[in-house]
């Protein structure tokens, strides 16, 4: 127990620890002001965690995952949001432990953070196309069910499936992904507020989850450019115009 906290305490900046400080205490400070109701507070404190945390590449972010999907379920289904209900539920609730498990798997050691990785071009077009054919298709299916912003909660949610996918194989292009959801989101909780919804922890949640989402993925490209630099730099030439890697774990 000792030494999984003296890594998850391990390479914090003073700027990392004020940020997630602050964001607490903004849902608290605000959820009260507004008279939020105690789920709604612990749903919102428990998710910004948890995006800060997996942002850092600490897998202990899942475990507040875990309480943030039950938690949000249950205030997405007082706003008839129904596709945020299952994508929590079916979806979240168990990969949040298989993010653990394989987060676990893939640390590097140096920095106490997770080995962070980049999708190729290719893949990347085929993963947002599919993407958009998806998110049509499955709007139709709430529209079906008489669930409110249909198209929107669908967007959400099927964005949600695959940047919670590229989150578990620790793929940067999720941050974009992410990002989207949370203006998504951000929209359709602004509208559940002034509909007379006690919804404004969930608001504030999506709100730092915005600002985070912008945060985290220019600080992992940062983390993926120097990585890049560093095997440029250990690459050396050897006979007959060959390059030889010091870190040959990373030779494809």
């Amino acid at each position: 127990m000792r030494q999984f906290f003296k890594t998850e305490l391990n390479n914090w900046k003073i700027p990392e620890i004020i940020w997630l400080c602050s964001s607490v205490f903004i849902i608290i400070s605000l959820s009260i002001y507004w008279n939020d109701s105690i789920i709604g507070i612990i749903a919102a404190v428990s998710g910004v965690v948890y995006v800060i945390l997996t942002g850092k590449g600490r897998p202990s972010g899942y475990i507040f995952g875990v309480v943030n999907v039950l938690l949000y379920a249950y205030i997405s289904l007082g706003a008839r949001y129904y596709g945020e209900v299952m994508l929590n539920i079916i979806y979240y609730l168990p990969m949040n432990f298989v993010g653990w498990f394989v987060w676990r798997k893939n640390m590097d050691d140096a920095t106490g953070e997770v080995k962070k990785k980049r999708l190729s071009q290719r893949s990347a077009l085929l993963i947002f196309g599919g993407t958009l054919v998806a998110i049509f298709l499955y709007g139709e299916v709430l529209k079906y069910l008489g669930g409110n912003m249909a198209y929107m909660d669908s967007m959400s949610t099927v964005i949600s499936v695959v940047a919670q996918i590229l989150c578990v194989k620790r793929y940067i292009e999720q941050w974009i992904l992410w990002i989207v959801v949370d203006i998504v989101t951000v929209v359709m909780w602004i509208f559940a507020f002034f509909n007379g919804g006690e919804s404004v922890a969930t608001l504030i949640m999506w709100s730092l989850y915005t600002v985070n989402g912008f945060i985290i993925y220019f600080r992992w490209n940062k983390d993926l450019n120097r990585q890049s630099a560093d095997l440029e730099f250990a690459a050396v030439p050897i006979s007959e115009g060959k390059l030889s890697y010091y870190d040959s774990g990373n030779i494809k």
